[in-house]
């Protein structure tokens, strides 16, 4: 028996991220161990949009004298951009990641992060319907702005290819797609294309106006930073695993990639912010897209292409989270659900 044991151990610790042998999600012994890490934190992590209060919200938004109509249309347009995006990420974790994915310990935390994803989707119908929006305007934004369906229809395309139904793993060809496809939506989607939503609707808390709407965005910004962070991981074993895939060619095309991504965001910022709000205009965010541009690119290896400084300092903490950086010991005091939190001031 202890034989067979040993035996067992040593082919687990064959594993792979793709194309493994695993059929089921048996963890022992585990081997991909920043997939247990992040889903154990994932754990720690949790929170309900309806733990939030919105009376504070709800007053402010329905004064004529609070809020400026381009801050209303912030909210609006971000709103717009997340409830689509989401789903999106969403879709492409269950209905293509998921299944290709042979690591029984991603998985686990793939489940985890999908579990998020509806709570971020519950998050903004939350929202939406305490500040008394327009449901229709909200949900349909994404086919009537060209710079929202822009950013969701370059990362969206290789979902279809991965969803195909003879769509399998185990070619140069297709282990190279998955990977892009990875890419795709942790490195660009979830780590260049919400952040200009984020810093606008974080920087609300600046002035102590829509306290509950920012509450939930600063909780959905340390998920998805959590996401991000786990996808960098998962790309970067893949790679490790099979550096066959990682070619030249491959990695220029990635590189252009993120340049494009950033040139959305940035069309996406001047849209979002035509005339500025609280200190903040379409302009510094060119830089501040393009020095995340950046970070994502050495986070997967690839040289910076734009080399410019974060024109907003105050982002890092609150938003641009260091891969290095223990999130819950330096952000998070206290906290066993998302309503026991207490995060420090802006």
């Amino acid at each position: 028996m202890a034989q067979e044991a040993i035996a067992y151990a040593n082919n687990i610790n064959n594993r792979r991220i793709i194309n493994g042998d695993d059929d089921v999600v048996q963890l022992y012994p585990i081997v991909h161990k920043f997939a247990w890490e992040s889903y154990t934190a994932g754990n720690a992590n949790h929170w309900l949009p309806t733990e939030i209060s919105m009376q504070k919200d709800i007053e402010q938004w329905r004064s004529d004298s609070v809020l400026t109509e381009d801050e209303r249309h912030v909210v609006k347009m971000a709103l717009g951009f997340f409830t689509t995006a989401d789903s999106i990420v969403a879709n492409n974790l269950v209905l293509a990641v998921y299944k290709h994915i042979t690591s029984p310990e991603c998985r686990m935390y793939l489940l985890r992060q999908a579990y998020e994803e509806a709570i971020h989707t519950h998050s903004y119908q939350h929202i939406v319907e305490s500040l008394g929006l327009n449901e229709a305007e909200i949900f349909t934004m994404y086919k009537r702005l060209d710079t929202i369906y822009n950013k969701d229809n370059f990362v969206a395309e290789l979902v279809g290819e991965i969803l195909e139904p003879d769509f399998k793993t185990g070619t140069f060809a297709s282990d190279q797609k998955f990977l892009e496809n990875l890419i795709d939506f942790y490195v660009i989607m979830e780590g260049i294309f919400f952040y200009s939503s984020f810093a606008a609707m974080l920087s609300f808390r600046r002035r102590n106006l829509l306290p509950g709407t920012a509450e939930q965005f600063q909780y959905i910004m340390r998920d998805e930073s959590m996401h991000m962070n786990f996808g960098i991981d998962l790309i970067n074993q893949m790679v490790e695993e099979q550096p066959e895939l990682w070619t030249e060619t491959f990695q220029k095309r990635i590189s252009n990639k993120l340049c494009t991504a950033a040139e959305l965001e940035e069309a996406y910022a001047h849209a979002l912010m035509p005339r500025g709000i609280l200190g903040l205009n379409a302009e510094s965010f060119r830089d501040y897209t393009q020095y995340i541009a950046d970070r994502r690119l050495t986070s997967i290896n690839l040289s910076p292409r734009h080399k410019v400084k974060n024109p907003f300092p105050w982002m890092s903490e609150q938003v641009d989270l260091s891969k290095s950086k223990n999130f819950f010991e330096t952000r998070v005091i206290e906290y066993q659900t998302g309503g026991a939190l207490e995060w420090d001031d802006f």
